[in-house]
């Protein structure tokens, strides 16, 4: 059984002093109260273990502050850090406060967060790269709670999903080796099965390798097939380039794998750019300082953000912008950066 809730009678009662007393101790005002009584109520408190109801606080607090939910698959990844850092900032610029739940790909956890929000009275909902798609969108439509998929979404359900389009950008990165640099034997590094990958996000790898095989063409695709962690990008490309022809080019499919993959080509005895020339996807602020600077194609995070916050407030007027993607390019490729060029001080400050 329950153990019935603490009330603010039972504080009032316990101290010998009134609820609105005890009120004015919990909320510092809006009139004084004696040290000493101040003293009898914070005794009782403790004594009580008073909790405040949240839910009826959240009922009484001022129109300004409201809450959405935001689901994340692993807080660590840089574009998963740098989309919840955007959402939370242009949250709080509609006067809404950000609940963030990290779900490591787990269908079930993603469920429990979902079940959490919902009964903490969130206005609306943001997943990003869902991992139990309806039946997420299933509690959601019970509470009545706006919902979107930002990035990916592992289930396709009847939800808005806002993001770039990952198939455009492999083309990108395969067609800018192949077409700038002459690199026609191009292999592509990533997971995109549940055999590969079982917490990760391999329908994004699914969609740039499908991009990267328009471009190289389906009889000349060869995939280095990797976990998508950097242990497992780093031991595959070793094993890779010490039992097969290595190729003239690499699309590395996720961020978090590509130093990995630079790792390993050194350590292979080859040279990067000269040897094999490397796209990857999604870098943060720190890329403009490695060694050497990683050809990347952006996806515009803003732009993301705030239309899956659009979705969310104002459903029935929000419309799903295209999100284009675009290359940025870096040392790894063969076309060498300028140091004091605005797009490396755009993105070393975080604004790419």
């Amino acid at each position: 059984m329950t153990a019935k809730r603490v009330t603010l009678a039972d504080v009032a009662a316990h101290a010998g002093t009134s609820t609105a007393v005890v009120s004015y101790v919990l909320n510092d005002g809006p009139r004084p109260v004696s040290e000493a009584l101040r003293a009898k109520v914070l005794r009782a408190l403790d004594e009580l273990q008073y909790r405040p109801d949240r839910i009826a606080r959240a009922l009484r607090r001022p129109g300004r502050w409201r809450q959405i939910g935001l689901l994340v698959p692993d807080l660590t990844l840089p574009l998963f850090g740098t989309l919840v850092g955007r959402i939370e900032l242009e949250a709080r610029r509609r006067d809404h406060l950000t609940l963030i739940g990290n779900t490591g790909y787990d269908p079930d956890r993603e469920l429990e967060f979902v079940e959490a929000f919902a009964g903490s009275g969130i206005d609306g909902l943001i997943v990003v790269g869902g991992a139990n798609g309806p039946a997420t969108a299933k509690v959601c439509a019970r509470e009545r709670i706006p919902i979107v998929w930002a990035h990916n979404n592992r289930d396709h359900v009847d939800s808005p999903l806002v993001g770039a389009d990952h198939v455009a950008a492999g083309a990108l990165a395969a067609r800018h080796l192949l077409e700038a640099h002459g690199r026609r034997e191009i292999a592509f590094v990533g997971g995109f099965t549940a055999e590969d990958v079982v917490h990760g996000d391999r329908e994004t790898v699914a969609q740039r390798h499908a991009g990267y095989a328009t471009v190289v063409g389906a009889a000349d695709a060869r995939v280095v097939r990797t976990d998508l962690t950097p242990h497992g990008a780093y031991a595959s490309v070793i094993r890779y380039l010490a039992t097969e022809p290595a190729p003239r080019g690499m699309v590395v499919g996720t961020y978090g794998q590509a130093a990995a993959v630079l790792r390993a080509i050194a350590d292979s005895g080859l040279r990067t750019p000269e040897d094999i020339a490397v796209v990857g996807f999604d870098a943060d602020a720190r890329n403009s300082f490695g060694q050497p600077v990683l050809t990347t194609v952006q996806q515009p995070i803003d732009v993301i953000a705030r239309a899956a916050l659009d979705r969310i407030l104002s459903p029935a007027t929000a419309a799903t912008p295209v999100v284009d993607v675009r290359l940025e390019t870096g040392e790894t490729c063969g076309c060498g950066i300028d140091p004091m060029s605005s797009r490396n001080h755009r993105l070393a400050a975080g604004t790419l």
